[in-house]
């Protein structure tokens, strides 16, 4: 489990994020880098880092899901992810 900081501080980089988008594809559009340079550094996509919506964890992110293999895992043997089975031939 995270710390509560750091999901946290996500969250705010997420929010960040969403709010400079249409500003930095007018800027990269325009190509006025030194316009891009004066926005905040967390307004950068490449900054943010995918987590684990539950836990935080950020290895082992799985896309389709939003969680981590751990938490996967355990929702999966315990049905509560729809369609996901444990296989077995």
């Amino acid at each position: 489990m995270a710390k509560e900081s750091i999901k946290a501080r996500e969250r705010k980089k997420e929010a960040t994020v969403a709010k400079y988008a249409a500003k930095r594809a007018a800027l990269k559009a325009a190509g006025d880098y030194a316009g891009l340079d004066k926005l905040p550094r967390n307004a950068s996509p490449v900054r943010l880092h995918n987590r684990c919506k539950l836990t935080g964890r950020p290895r082992g992110y799985m896309r389709k899901f939003g969680i981590n293999r751990v938490t996967f895992r355990e929702m999966a043997s315990n049905g509560l992810i729809p369609g996901v089975t444990k296989s077995s031939w």
